[in-house]
C-alpha cells in the first residue's frame, strides 16, 4: 500500500462510517492496527468529525465529518480532475 497522509486516513474512516461501522470494520477498511484505528478514533471524536453511538454500539460520521469529507473531495478535484475517486 503507498503512503497515505493522516489526512487521507481520516478521510477514509469517515467515509466508511457514513451509515455507521463497528471498529473492526472500520479498521479492516481502513487497513488500519488497532493502535492506530484507537488513536484515530480518539481524534475523529475529539474533533466532533465522528461519533459513537451506544445504542447501535458504532461509529458514524457527523454532519461536521461529512462537511470535512465533502471539502476533502473537491481539493482532491481541484488537484487531479481526471481523477475519479469514490
Amino acid at each position: 500500500m503507498k503512503y497515505r497522509s493522516r489526512t487521507d486516513i481520516a478521510a477514509a474512516m469517515l467515509e466508511i462510517a457514513l451509515d455507521g461501522a463497528i471498529k473492526t470494520k472500520i479498521m479492516y477498511k481502513a487497513y488500519l492496527s488497532f493502535p492506530q484505528l484507537k488513536e484515530y478514533l480518539a481524534v475523529l471524536e475529539e474533533k466532533g468529525l465522528l461519533e459513537y453511538v451506544s445504542t447501535d454500539n458504532e461509529y458514524r460520521t457527523t454532519d461536521k465529518g461529512k462537511h470535512f469529507l465533502k471539502m476533502y473531495k473537491d481539493v482532491g478535484q481541484m488537484i487531479f480532475p481526471n481523477s475519479k475517486k469514490k
